[in-house]
């Protein structure tokens, strides 16, 4: 996805190789090959796309794709925490958790009233979290795990 960042490598073409940011339009730049469309691929789909295009320049080209560091997959929250901002996720998260990485809400937040965004379908959904209920253990369920994309608002008293 946008903003990840790959190795590309190509056996025997250190001029082809490189490491490389997939860019908002979802296209890589390679020296060569220019811009290949890379945002949707699996590393091994896009191995595969890179060998075809190399294939006007070289015989029997093998390339290989790793990636390096992954943010195109990021979680946002806002409002009365300590460090309010983006958050790369790269295993699954829950509320609860990017609460924590954020330094944990500040003295003049609302706990009570804190809710996620989620786009779905080009509408916005909107679910509740009450901090003090599901740290006591009361509403477990409220502590969804988050999707890419998701917004926690932290409101103030």
């Amino acid at each position: 996805g946008p903003d990840d960042v790959l190795a590309v490598a190509f056996w025997r073409e250190q001029e082809m190789s490189g490491e490389v940011t997939v860019r908002p339009d979802g296209m890589i730049s390679l020296p060569l090959l220019n811009d290949v469309q890379a945002a949707g691929l699996t590393p091994d789909q896009l191995r595969l796309k890179l060998i075809d295009a190399a294939s006007r320049f070289v015989e029997n080209s093998q390339a290989t794709v790793v990636v390096k560091q992954i943010n195109s997959r990021k979680v946002f929250i806002t409002g009365e925490v300590a460090r309010p901002g983006a958050y790369a996720i790269a295993t699954s998260m829950t509320v609860m958790q990017l609460i924590a990485i954020a330094g944990g809400l500040t003295e003049f937040a609302e706990a009570k009233s804190i809710s996620i965004m989620r786009a779905e379908a080009g509408k916005t959904r909107t679910f509740p979290f009450d901090y003090k209920n599901v740290a006591n253990g009361k509403k477990p369920a409220q502590n969804i795990v988050l999707k890419p994309g998701d917004t926690v608002v932290v409101p103030e008293k």
